[in-house]
């Protein structure tokens, strides 16, 4: 006997453990061919958030849908060392212990880098089972495990024999507490309160006259190499080529002409910091500027500054410079701004500088070419199609990619130097040291390279080394290229551009035939996530409350394509609650002897609720199917929310109630064995989305009948439907009846008509819907919509009616409502609506509202406007029925 309630957290653990048991996520070949996707990787030392239990549901709901179609999945798991973020968290370990990297030196603290992995690093794949991911953890991998390194070094290699890898001196990110070169993605632009400085720069051959230049960094101008002004601006016509004393540095600079400089802003003139500004460092390209690097590894100054700023921080020769400003009679004025202030991604407390140094480069743009034209040729699609617009955007402006970091966790680059600094890249030692012999002409001692490599260069060579590559194994062979990337829009670029990059260049052809991209997930009212804001929803927390099902129904029934997925608790409540009118439908037809029944035959059915709901169930899976061939997850699990909830349990079993107590022994049999048909096929269309509930009620189900021979549900084939059992008769009939009781049921509800009150009435029927089949199903209007129908006219005062697409229903009223004072109700009511939606237009026509309101809040208010508009609607109709 089931339990009354439905208790995830009784079945989830113990479910999950038997499936990995006993290898159901693992590959069979089937036959019908292959289908494999690679998880995004996250981080080692992450814990799964919301956006990764979004990203994990779609490609589980892909995996356990088409592992049921009989193709042989792979779902291939893992993580990302995760270079930055992992050595802060054992550094910060080892100052909790009053030691440092240094102080240990770099092996030591790779072995507690390793050790910490070991202990901690699993922390995120514990999670992803709890979402119920079907993944082949037998096949997990690591991006610094042996295999992928080695794929790692030998990619590297081959790009600098290429003649694609080299070194150059040019701007990066610098994060000074870390002393290394970070990617764009690991810097956040954090709005703040700040000043602009004007500071006057005296001309050398007049000392009298000044340029104004406006900063938010003062210290850098020590930097300066120029000073830019727009070719046509009139005002500095005469003193382009002239030169400006640089105050303090008292150097002398150049003024140039060059269109970065903008007439309209501030003084028109900018100063130039090549080595401190990526658009200054451009310009002085162009102008031929030196760059002046005046910054240490640390963020303090350099000695190419005058002695007393030497060794400062950027804080304090700011506020030293200033202040000499101030003396000299050169600070013009000082403004009050909020401005973003870049920060380092992970503790948002160090600022990131731009920083001149030498560093590996990779010259991408050949291999953006291969990866272009695997997505022009339709090798390769984006879902939606819009998003490739914005791969080719970022590829045809690509720059030359910064590969090295100054760090010690990652993988080191295989260069080792010789006495005169000239490079061997090779993938081994000893291979460096025969091709350093055979240049030097005698054996020369070699020094390895202490830079590692940014975390994206391995990460870009996820979908084929993680299948054994460079190794030829039956994986890559099988599963490579991928089916499907699922990923979200803001790593476009960081990862699914390499991984095009990497694959079309080093394996011949695109990685992956869909790249699938979702949108973020806000919570309810549709604003982004943050902590300062409170509404970070913890996904773990939801499916200890609700269970992992709700969560995954919730999330997949929210994800529209190109549409932010809105989620909080009381979303995923309503989809627990789904899950239980599932449970409590298996528990009626368990107490009603509805079992499915072995050999039975849809298409012998004869009764015409039982022919109605077949058809209903052979939709449903055309639904379910077509919509996840387009991935469209929202509709799919739409249709399986309405199937289930409102044609099975709110009214298939509504309407078979009679039949089941009734006498005749034969029809009672056939609906006992055609609900517990349907019930099967729902736990079939449902698994890919709700895995443990359906699971849990095919295996009751099959202890209590038989014949299921232990096996799993999710190893279970697809149905596949005659579409000859959709009785367009039983279907007219049946969907009219259904609509005309909801119908009835709204008006009454709108009328305040009290739920025990029979109500008589008429219908005037257009032709649609035979007048026998009112009078056949006249006992359900009256047992389920409390209503007495004919389709005679009627005699009354005091009536509303319900328009349907077969007749009007006019209902019999008197007797039940007062119809003034509903009237008075309904048109307080309505006028309620009518004051809101002005109050939401008038915010909506505000400009400085708009200009000002984030997004979502826009977005916001205009549902509300149009939820107001529809509840109005359906006032004045039920005002205009009732008059």
């Amino acid at each position: 006997m089931l339990d009354k309630t439905f208790d995830p957290a009784a079945i989830e653990q113990r479910l999950y453990a038997q499936w990995e048991g006993a290898g159901a996520f693992k590959p069979t070949n089937k036959g019908k061919g292959a289908f494999s996707i690679v998880i995004p990787p996250p981080n080692v030392t992450g814990s799964l958030h919301i956006g990764h239990a979004l990203n994990n549901t779609l490609q589980d709901v892909l995996c356990r849908y088409e592992r049921m179609r009989g193709k042989d999945v792979l779902w291939v798991p893992g993580t990302d060392h995760a270079g930055i973020a992992t050595q802060l968290v054992v550094e910060r370990q080892l100052r909790e212990q009053q030691t440092s990297r240094l102080k240990l030196g770099r092996e030591e603290f790779l072995k507690r880098v390793w050790a910490w992995k070991a202990e901690s690093g699993g922390t995120i794949t514990r999670q992803l089972r709890r979402m119920g991911a079907s993944c082949d953890w037998s096949r997990e991998r690591f991006t610094m495990d042996e295999g992928l390194s080695k794929a790692v070094i030998k990619v590297f290699v081959k790009l600098h024999k290429d003649g694609l890898l080299y070194k150059d001196n040019r701007l990066v990110n610098w994060d000074p507490s870390m002393q290394t070169a970070v990617s764009d993605l690991e810097v956040e632009s954090i709005e703040m309160k700040g000043h602009l400085w004007h500071l006057r720069y005296p001309l050398a051959e007049d000392p009298e006259r000044f340029i104004v230049v406006a900063t938010t960094r003062p210290e850098t101008m020590l930097g300066d190499t120029g000073v830019a002004v727009h070719p046509e601006d009139e005002r500095y016509t005469d003193l382009v080529g002239k030169m400006v004393r640089l105050p303090i540095a008292d150097r002398l600079i150049p003024i140039v002409a060059d269109e970065y400089a903008d007439p309209e802003k501030g003084s028109g003139a900018v100063k130039i910091t090549p080595a401190h500004d990526f658009n200054d460092f451009e310009v002085g390209k162009r102008a031929g500027l030196p760059a002046v690097n005046i910054l240490n590894r640390d963020g303090t100054l350099n000695d190419t500054v005058p002695e007393a700023y030497r060794g400062l921080t950027t804080a304090e020769a700011r506020k030293r410079i200033v202040a000499t400003f101030e003396e000299m009679g050169l600070l013009d004025r000082i403004e009050d701004i909020a401005h973003a202030v870049p920060h380092d991604e992970k503790t948002k407390t160090v600022v990131i500088e731009p920083y001149l140094t030498e560093q590996w480069y990779l010259n991408v743009q050949p291999l953006a070419e291969k990866a272009m034209a695997a997505v022009r040729s339709g090798e390769t699609s984006f879902v939606p199609e819009h998003w490739s617009k914005t791969f080719f955007q970022w590829m045809e402006n690509i720059q030359p990619w910064c590969v090295s970091r100054q760090l010690w966790w990652g993988h080191q680059i295989p260069a080792w130097y010789g006495p005169d600094g000239r490079a061997f890249v090779e993938e081994t030692e000893a291979e460096a040291e025969a091709a350093a012999l055979k240049h030097y002409g005698k054996a020369e001692a070699l020094t390895r390279d202490s830079d590692v490599l940014d975390t994206w260069f391995s990460s870009g060579l996820w979908p084929f080394s993680t299948l054994g590559w460079p190794e030829q194994t039956d994986d890559l062979k099988r599963f490579y290229p991928t089916s499907v990337l699922v990923t979200m829009f803001d790593i476009i670029f960081f990862w699914v551009a390499r991984m095009m990059m990497f694959g079309t260049d080093i394996m011949g052809a695109a990685p992956f035939k869909t790249v699938l991209i979702h949108a973020r997930v806000v919570d309810e009212k549709g604003q982004k996530m943050s902590k300062t804001k409170g509404n970070v929803v913890d996904p773990l927390t939801l499916i200890d409350q609700y269970g992992a099902d709700a969560l995954r129904f919730g999330l997949a029934i929210a994800a529209a394509q190109g549409k932010d997925v809105r989620m909080g608790p009381s979303r995923v409540e309503g989809y627990r609650n789904f899950c239980t009118k599932l449970w409590n439908a298996a528990r009626f037809c368990e107490m009603n002897a509805c079992d499915p029944v072995k050999g039975f035959d849809p298409k012998s059915v004869r009764g015409r609720i039982n022919k109605w709901i077949i058809g209903e169930t052979v939709k449903a899976e055309a639904a379910v199917r077509e919509a996840l061939e387009g991935f469209r997850y929202n509709d799919a699990a739409t249709a399986l929310y309405q199937f289930v909830w409102n044609i099975f349990c709110d009214w298939y079993l509504e309407l078979i109630k009679p039949e089941l107590m009734g006498e005749n022994e034969a029809a009672k049999a056939e609906t006992r064995a055609t609900a517990g048909w349907v019930l099967d096929q729902i736990l079939l269309l449902m698994h890919p989305f709700t895995p443990f509930i359906t699971e849990e009620l095919w295996e009751k189900i099959g202890e209590r009948v038989g014949g299921r021979n232990e096996e799993f549900l999710m190893l279970q084939p697809w149905p596949v439907y005659d579409p000859g059992l959709i009785d367009a008769a039983a279907s007219a009939d049946l969907n009219a009846v259904i609509e005309g009781n909801t119908a009835i049921r709204s008006v009454r509800s709108l009328l305040n008509v009290p739920p025990g009150a029979l109500v008589q009435s008429s219908i005037s029927l257009t032709g649609a819907v035979n007048e026998a089949v009112i009078h056949e199903f006249a006992p359900m209007f009256e047992r389920l919509s409390k209503t007495r129908i004919a389709t005679t006219p009627m005699n009354a005062e005091t009536t509303g009616s319900a328009v349907t697409s077969f007749g009007t229903i006019v209902l019999d009223l008197g007797g039940h409502i007062d119809k003034a004072k509903e009237l008075a109700r309904l048109r307080k009511d309505a006028a309620k609506q009518d004051s809101e939606i002005a109050n939401i237009e008038a915010k909506l026509g505000n400009a400085d509202f708009v200009s000002r309101a984030p997004e979502e809040v826009i977005e916001e208010q205009k549902e509300r406007r149009d939820a107001a508009a529809a509840t109005r609607d359906r006032l004045n109709a039920a005002i205009a029925r009732l008059g």
